[in-house]
């Protein structure tokens, strides 16, 4: 008797069917998923979809994907998973009421109209299959779904679909972007299904992924955002519905404030003088807290209500800070754009729904300046690691507009540090550090002053965790924020430092500066690799030897040029008892093929034996 066909389905189910190729740099893998959207009116839209995934492991246990958001004008009808074992074995059932529901953000939050539907799930075993179902009805059309064939690091995808049918009558924009070098169909303009995805592994200094994995962004040119309708056929048409119908009407405020700003602004010589006082009063008066209702959680806070109130989210503080410098009639934008670590560009050839935070831009003659509105210790202007270097899109009354941020430049981004360094016939040290940050440095070191002083010791020792037994003793700062630059004076010490061989001391000159690692190495590199921000580093220390010990080798000087930075190194004595290192380590910013990584990771072993490199004393006779 012969065993009953398997359907397409039940072959899903089981993990050990799974082809070896999707396995490979895989923790999970899209078994299936069939994405369809239907819009059927400017204020309708049904959103389904069916997913199949296998986990591998724990580390994936987020990959399974179901869970679902809904507000207001969302309605979710159907929702509901079910769990399988490695064999396909039915494990576990989950309804709609069984799935956990929660604020869709995180805390810190005030208050939010947003939530979140997800599966509580915790595995017995690995692998296991989820199969999670959906439909949606939405009365917003602003937001479509977007399309990732690959959803992101070491998952593959199998089988997947993505169609939108359009019976609303209004146009709808499609960008397709890293399509071609993937196995991707186009059915029809709005139709696309992909199969044997291989998983993409991380690799060191990768560009974002958005740059060079699938995706598939729509939007249509007539949208409603929750009641509120609007156009979108370019940047323009989307900049003036964002000014005439999200801001408009919300940057009144009451008399006293603005009697107050003018008075405070009365001396004030210039437009840019005046936009520094208020941003510095928003500062000292207000608080970020995060506040995701209005519009679509697009629309501000009214101006009033954060002055009466004294917090925002980055929405309403950049508003109230606008608002504030209207009065004064210094010309603001109030700027979307994509905050974070990683650069991200608002897409300029795709005007839609986009960006993740709002910044204030003042125009000052032929350039822009920048106003991070949610920090209140920010320096005024300073814009570095988290929205420098990307395009943005400012709000005109005459309508959007994509610009790009300040550019911090390798040379600007410095870190200078000076020590003075006294060494003893032990080859313990004692020591007075001087570190002075610049540009995006300054970013990475100024934030220390806040911390408690506990922490603050812990981060030095963290920072020269090559010293052994290091012992902090004192630290002083100086943040000038009129010059955007951060002092550290630090006076450290430790014992044994210098090496003992036999009579003599063997000492690393290095202290304070030190590359001990380079970049990972790859078999065979598949992506091509970013340097997003460049740097200088420079260094000098002054090291002083007991009368009792003479040189009796120095380090020769090092000079290294290649495309990706510059490294000099040197220890010189400039008399019986002292000895001068000085290093000059630049990285440059820019873009490479994955050809080149084998000769940046060179680079970077380079100054890692460098910046470890010795020097002996010996005994005087």
């Amino acid at each position: 008797m012969s065993l009953p066909a398997m359907t397409q389905e039940e072959l899903l189910l089981q993990s050990l069917l799974i082809p070896s190729e999707l396995r490979e740099n895989a923790n999970a893998i899209v078994r299936l998923e069939n994405t369809e959207i239907e819009i059927i009116a400017v204020d309708k839209m049904i959103y389904k979809n069916k997913r199949i995934v296998t986990i591998l492991n724990s580390s994936a246990d987020s990959k399974h994907g179901a869970y679902m958001h809904y507000d207001e004008n969302t309605s979710i009808k159907k929702l509901e998973a079910k769990i399988y074992s490695q064999q396909g074995k039915e494990i576990k059932k989950f309804r709609k009421n069984d799935f956990n529901d929660r604020s869709a953000v995180e805390g810190g939050t005030l208050y939010s109209d947003s939530r979140v539907k997800y599966l509580g799930y915790t595995p017995i075993n690995y692998p296991y299959t989820v199969v999670f179902e959906t439909e949606v009805e939405y009365r917003s059309t602003a937001f479509i779904p977007s399309w990732q064939p690959i959803e992101g690091y070491h998952t593959s995808s199998q089988n997947v679909s993505y169609n939108i049918l359009n019976a609303s009558g209004i146009d709808l924009k499609i960008k397709a972007s890293n399509f071609e070098d993937y196995n991707i169909e186009k059915h029809n303009e709005n139709h696309y299904s992909a199969e044997n995805l291989k998983a993409l592994k991380y690799e060191s200094y990768s560009p974002p992924f958005s740059d060079f994995a699938p995706l598939l962004k729509a939007s249509l040119i007539q949208f409603n955002m929750e009641g509120v309708e609007g156009r979108n056929t370019n940047w323009n048409d989307f900049g003036k519905w964002m000014n005439d119908k999200l801001i408009q009407g919300t940057q009144e405020l009451p008399q006293h404030l603005i009697d107050e700003v003018k008075h405070l602004t009365a001396n004030a010589q210039s437009n840019l003088e005046k936009a520094k006082i208020v941003y510095q009063y928003m500062q000292n008066r207000t608080r970020y807290i995060s506040v995701q209702v209005g519009i679509g959680g697009w629309k501000p806070m009214l101006a009033s209500d954060v002055n009466r109130l004294g917090y925002g989210d980055c929405k309403g503080l950049t508003n109230y800070t606008k608002a504030m410098l209207d009065e004064l009639g210094v010309e603001t934008y109030y700027t979307v754009i994509y905050g974070g670590r990683d650069i991200r560009n608002i897409d300029d050839s795709f005007s839609s729904v986009q960006g993740n935070h709002v910044i204030l831009c003042v125009p000052d003659e032929s350039d822009y300046v920048w106003l991070e509105c949610t920090s209140q210790t920010v320096p005024f202007a300073y814009n570095a690691n988290f929205t420098d270097d990307r395009d943005a899109l400012i709000i005109t009354p005459e309508g959007g507009k994509i610009v790009h941020t300040k550019v911090y430049k390798t040379e600007d981004n410095l870190l200078d540090t000076k020590a003075t360094i006294n060494l003893d016939n032990s080859g313990n040290i004692n020591a007075e550090v001087i570190s002075k940050s610049y540009g995006t440095q300054y970013g990475q070191h100024e934030g220390k002053e806040n911390f408690s002083v506990k922490d603050q010791i812990l981060a030095y020792k963290e920072y020269w965790n090559y010293i052994n037994g290091l012992d902090v003793s004192e630290m002083n700062y100086l943040n000038d924020k009129d010059s955007i630059v951060f002092t550290e004076t630090v006076k450290v010490s430790a014992e044994r430092y210098a090496a003992k061989a036999g009579n003599r001391l063997l000492l690393q000159p290095n202290l304070f500066n030190r590359i001990d690692s380079a970049p990972n190495r790859y078999d065979e590199r598949t992506l091509p690799f970013e340097v997003d921000r460049g740097f200088v580093d420079t260094d000098r220390y002054e090291i002083k030897i007991p009368n009792t010990l003479q040189v009796e080798a120095l380090m020769n000087p090092v000079s290294i040029e290649t495309k990706f930075g510059t490294y000099k190194a040197s220890i010189s004595q400039i008399s019986e008892d002292t000895l001068v290192y000085e290093r000059e380590f630049i990285m440059h910013k820019g873009n490479y093929t994955k050809e080149e990584y084998d000769a940046f990771r060179a680079f970077w072993l380079d100054v890692v034996k460098y910046d470890k490199s010795k020097i002996v004393l010996k005994p005087n006779s």
